[in-house]
Parts: structure tokens; C-alpha cells; sequence
């Protein structure tokens, strides 16, 4: 079974970025370009994991977070934060509103194809 990811980031760099190292890592790749985007992609592609930045146009992470975990469809995949903040209250938001992970930007492709295998159960 091939690891389906749904990036969602409004940097096109972070986006291509994301995807030579998804792809690399022989996963399937999609994304968007802001969280109403990816909210809608997400009933689409129904990936395995989901990894979004935080501060985005149109709908933050944090409102993808709450419309993913609030859907019909499938709510409990992992979601992980990737995006250049730090904050220790922001981590607490995510947390709360249902993000399994926090990875800070810039981000190591290995280290970060290892988060996705662990948190999707492919490790």
C-alpha cells in the first residue's frame, strides 16, 4: 500500500519542496495552496496523513485542523504542523484542536519521511 500524503502550505517552494521528498520516498503526493483548498482536497484524495503550515490565507492550519477533525469523513488521520513558529502556546493550539505532530522549517527530509512512516504505522 502506497502512503498517501495531502500537503497543505501556501509557500509553492514548501510545496515542491514537500513533494520531491514525499514522492522520493515513494509516497503519493497532492497538495494545496491554502486551507480552504486543502480542506476540500482532503474529501478528495482521503490521505494517510496530512501535513500543513499554519499561517495561510483563506483558512489557517489551525482551521484546517478543527474541519478536518470535525468532517464526516475520515476524521482521526494524522495531521501534522509544518511551519516556521515555534511558540509553545501555539504547539498547545494545535494540540487542542487535534494535531498529532509539530515540525519546525526549515525540515530534514529524512527526519521527516521518518515522522510520517511513524505516525501513519508504515515505520
Amino acid at each position: 500500500m502506497t502512503l498517501k500524503v495531502l500537503a497543505i502550505d501556501d509557500s509553492r517552494t514548501i510545496r515542491e519542496l514537500l513533494r520531491v521528498a514525499m514522492e522520493g520516498a515513494g509516497f503519493d503526493y497532492s497538495s494545496a495552496c491554502d486551507g480552504v483548498e486543502g480542506v476540500a482536497r482532503f474529501a478528495e484524495v482521503v490521505p494517510d496523513v496530512v501535513i500543513t503550515d499554519i499561517n495561510m490565507p483563506n483558512m489557517d492550519g489551525y482551521g484546517v485542523i478543527e474541519a478536518i477533525r470535525g468532517g464526516s469523513v475520515e476524521s482521526k488521520v494524522p495531521i501534522l504542523v509544518l511551519t516556521t513558529e515555534s511558540g509553545e502556546k501555539l504547539k498547545a493550539r494545535a494540540r487542542a484542536a487535534g494535531a498529532t505532530g509539530w515540525i519546525v522549517k526549515p525540515f530534514d527530509d529524512a527526519a521527516l519521511i521518518s515522522v510520517v512512516r511513524r505516525v501513519t504505522g508504515a515505520a
